[in-house]
């Protein structure tokens, strides 16, 4: 059944869809599948992702892992072509009131939750009401949702107070999973086993997960869609060295590696390997922008001054050639260049001034000591990939030119979280933040002081409270008229950059290596975090 909406509000989703422009080019290798190719089923594709997710479902998670492995379990009502089209996976149908404050969805019928239960309309509501309370971006993106609807078993109504003109774009099983609510109900669904043995209507179900190892997924006899999916089953495999990572890919033991699994130095030699593809597609529902995010509870990141004193110790260019490989592109304002139809480039700079810097940190009553050091702080590096780790180290001495010395902790995933987000306990941390595909959704949980949650990951972490902040993205969230919304956006870009509660430094392009006997990998806007479904592996 096609999917119906009137024109005007056809237009006006397709406005608010494309939003982003393809990533850093370069390094593109299309894996099409030709009209005379047969596809073979059967067979099991070995994925490595590093590092090892926290959960499996990202209802109450944004980890980047978790979304990588969440959709192929757990779908959403929506997902979205290479070129930001809305497809049909759990909703079959969606129409849009001409007000956009009532968004009908009919849903698919005969779907089976993998326990074998009927997937309902009460599935739907009760997801929607789990993500407007515990996901980081939810609490912003599902804000405006009154109630949800279900007049029918195979109906849900979304309705709102106020127009949400980013709500379809975020209603992938990424970004939004439908959660079956006989698991959830009654329940923690911070601490509900679902989400380390999760049980969801996808392609693949959940066999097991050992810690350290892998992941395993089988194929769903009763999927759906029949037919699919083609593969027998999929390994999830977590490999720490990264030299590991790269051996595993080129022997043809792994067969797909997103997120730049490996040292952006090792990209040229893998590229000559015939065997592999290097692809670029598949992220731009998530651009990255790395950044410096400081603790505004800390007695010196308090201080204005101090901030904008490191921010002029900072030199993105040189984060450019020596972390990023000439992979990344600048992006000082607090919406990535990627997102063009709100990105700012207008905004108070910061530039590398390192005599500046000094200046500052002097005035400010911060002289050096006789070892040449003004202060000391530590430095808390995402313990995702080599890349964190190379830019904290970058960090450190950048500030030891001006005088403050950090110290870089070294700690597991598990460990990080706990430090920064639940227990506070750091001073700046370096980390990226995927931007998402509207601001709304991507950018407001960083500096929303509503979104000031200890212990929810990749919300507010530096603790930023300014009220003028909290009324233009409130207003732009509802904003239904583009020009408006966009000077909204446009004039708290600039509040942030004077403000500084974290110096966002560089986008980077993100790469998938995969093995050219896989076929279809990178069909949808999320790429690797799509349901893989439609993936086949050659003989």
């Amino acid at each position: 059944m096609r999917p119906a909406m009137n024109e005007p509000t056809r237009r006006q989703i397709t406005k608010a869809l494309l939003l982003t422009s393809g990533a850093i080019a370069g390094g593109l290798a299309p894996n099409p599948i030709r009209a005379a190719e047969e596809i073979k089923r059967g067979g099991t594709l070995n994925i490595v992702i590093q590092p090892e997710p926290p959960i499996l479902v990202s209802l109450t998670h944004t980890a980047g892992p978790t979304t990588r492995v969440s959709p192929k379990v757990t779908e959403g009502l929506l997902t979205f072509d290479l070129d930001f089209n809305p497809r049909p996976q759990l909703a079959t149908a969606w129409h849009i009131r001409e007000d956009g404050l009532r968004y009908r969805f009919e849903l698919r019928r005969g779907v089976k939750w993998h326990d074998g239960r009927d997937f309902t309309s009460a599935d739907v509501a009760y997801s929607i009401e789990l993500l407007r309370q515990h996901h980081p971006r939810g609490r912003g993106t599902l804000s405006s949702v009154r109630e949800v609807l279900t007049p029918d078993p195979h109906i849900a109504e979304i309705v709102l107070d106020k127009p949400a003109p980013y709500l379809l774009a975020a209603l992938t099983g990424s970004e939004s999973p439908i959660v079956p609510r006989h698991v959830y109900e009654g329940s923690d669904p911070l601490a509900n086993p679902n989400g380390r043995a999760p049980i969801g209507t996808g392609p693949f179900v959940f066999k097991e997960w050992k810690q350290g190892s892998h992941i395993l997924l089988e194929r769903n006899p009763n999927y759906w869609d029949p037919g699919k999916p083609y593969l027998d089953r999929v390994v999830i495999r977590f490999i720490a060295d990264a030299n590991a990572r790269a051996v595993a890919l080129e022997t043809g033991e792994v067969h797909f590696a997103p997120d730049t699994p490996v040292p952006l130095g090792q990209i040229e030699t893998l590229k000559a390997n015939p065997n592999l593809v290097i692809e670029t597609r598949g992220y731009d529902y998530q651009p990255i922008v790395y950044r410096l995010e400081f603790n505004l509870a800390n007695p010196y990141f308090s201080r204005p001054e101090v901030r904008r004193a490191v921010a002029h110790a900072i030199d993105r260019e040189a984060i450019n050639r020596v972390v990023f490989y000439g992979w990344s592109k600048n992006a000082p304002a607090a919406i990535s260049p990627a997102l063009k139809q709100f990105h700012n480039p207008d905004i108070p700079r910061h530039d590398f001034d390192p005599k500046k810097a000094e200046a500052i940190l002097d005035a400010a009553g911060l002289p050096r000591g006789p070892d040449g050091t003004r202060f000391k702080v530590f430095h808390d590096y995402m313990p995702y990939s080599e890349t964190y780790q190379q830019l904290g180290a970058y960090t450190r001495q950048a500030l030891a030119n001006i005088g403050i010395g950090v110290t870089l902790r070294a700690q597991d995933v598990p460990t990080w979280f706990k430090r920064t987000y639940t227990n506070r306990d750091f001073d700046f941390m370096s980390n990226g933040m995927s931007h998402s595909f509207d601001p709304t959704v991507g950018v407001q949980r960083l500096y929303w002081s509503k979104n000031f949650k200890p212990g929810v990951p990749f919300s507010n972490g530096s603790g930023y409270s300014n009220p003028e902040v909290d009324r233009l993205l409130e207003a732009a969230a509802v904003e239904s008229d583009p020009a408006k919304r966009r000077e909204l956006f446009r004039a708290f870009q600039m509040i942030i950059a004077t403000d500084l509660p974290d110096i966002n430094l560089v986008t980077s392009a993100n790469l998938t290596i995969a093995n050219r006997k896989l076929r279809n990998h990178t069909a949808t806007i999320d790429g690797p975090s799509a349901n893989f479904a439609d993936v086949w592996l050659e003989a």
